[in-house]
């Protein structure tokens, strides 16, 4: 799955045989645009409408969330239950149908759910600190069993809709990131080694891989080391961990890194794309997001063992990124931008106004 620089606009084929017609991803992007239950609106389908005619080759949504109790912030996609269906089943019918492949990143927030929203008390791996001044509790064995069972049905349902694959979001300490982190110390086979950090994303990534068919698309976000909300994550338990998901059918990898222009906190004399392409199997793709805005930034990234790129604020940017970097010398506009630039570019007024909280997006 190692490419070389000038196959950025080059179809990728991953290890199912499904194929990309290219390199270039949308990004998975909070942007509030969903109605309150979690409906497909007008608004989310036009910004994603924009990307995949603008020649993305995968077109991720945003995090969508598997059930009631896993939503964590407001105007979020859902996929939790049937009647949000016919919504998914028209924004997968014109991603295809623009030519790219739609990839629903399917989630739970765990103790970034907040009760304001969900009505339910968060909980994670370990009892402690929630958003605002709640508390999370410790998940019970039977939580345990309906957020694997609520992941299995979301990625059934993201099939039924016609959406060409999943996406675990295992990033930004949300359920399966926490889950994960040093920080849980559970002693019930959920947490504690490494072993049993990495067993709900396991059991989640089998049981979605069995309910679909091995033409459907399954892959996990990871944060590769500790960064913000992922806290207590570790550079060689991710890489570890990543190999478990391999072997139980990950189709790809899409390491979530904020900024690739620099290498690793925990070994700063090496960057981590190579060292998990050093780690995992040759035929699953590696996707890297992270500050990416040119096409000679994207090209870096193959060059060191990247299979493809995902694109969040220089999509936001350019709604045809990929067209626009078919000419190598092209330079893509960079922030600020006003509001009315950004509702041009397809952002509803609330996602351009949540765009304010990277400094100096907005100006």
């Amino acid at each position: 799955m190692y490419v070389a620089s000038n196959m950025l606009l080059e179809p990728l084929t991953f290890r199912n045989g499904v194929h990309a017609r290219n390199r270039v991803w949308l990004a998975p992007m909070t942007n509030l645009q969903s109605a309150a239950d979690g409906q497909l609106s007008d608004d989310e389908f036009n910004w994603l409408r924009m990307r995949a005619e603008g020649g993305f080759g995968v077109i991720e949504t945003c995090a969508a969330h598997v059930s009631a109790d896993g939503q964590g912030w407001s105007g979020e996609l859902g996929i939790y239950g049937d009647h949000l269906r016919p919504g998914l089943a028209r924004l997968a019918a014109m991603i295809s149908g623009a030519g790219a492949l739609g990839i629903v990143q399917i989630f739970h927030g765990g103790q970034r759910a907040p009760s304001a929203l969900t009505g339910a008390t968060p909980w994670s791996a370990v009892a402690g600190e929630a958003q605002g001044a709640e508390t999370a509790r410790a998940a019970t064995l039977d939580d345990i069993a309906r957020v694997i069972a609520d992941f299995r049905s979301a990625a059934v349902r993201a099939h039924a809709a016609g959406f060409a694959g999943v996406e675990l979001h295992g990033a930004h300490g949300y359920l399966l990131g926490q889950f994960l982190s040093n920080i849980n110390t559970r002693s019930d086979g959920w947490g504690g080694t490494v072993e049993g950090r990495a067993r709900l994303a396991r059991e989640v990534l089998r049981a979605v891989r069995s309910a679909v068919p091995a033409s459907f698309l399954v892959g996990i976000r990871l944060s590769p080391e500790e960064y913000g909300n992922a806290r207590g994550i570790d550079l060689d338990e991710t890489i570890q961990a990543a190999q478990w998901l391999c072997d139980d059918g990950a189709d790809f990898i899409h390491l979530s890194i904020w900024n690739t222009k620099r290498n690793s906190r925990k070994r700063p004399d090496e960057h981590v794309i190579p060292l998990f392409r050093a780690a995992l199997p040759r035929e699953v793709a590696i996707v890297v997001a992270g500050d990416i805005w040119t096409r000679g930034d994207a090209e870096a990234l193959l060059d060191i063992g990247a299979s493809a790129v995902a694109l969040g604020r220089s999509a936001i940017a350019t709604p045809d990124w990929p067209h626009r970097a078919i000419e190598a010398t092209w330079e893509p506009r960079r922030p600020p931008f006003t509001i009315a630039e950004l509702c041009e570019r397809g952002l509803s007024a609330q996602f351009a106004e949540y765009m304010r909280q990277w400094k100096g997006f907005v100006g």
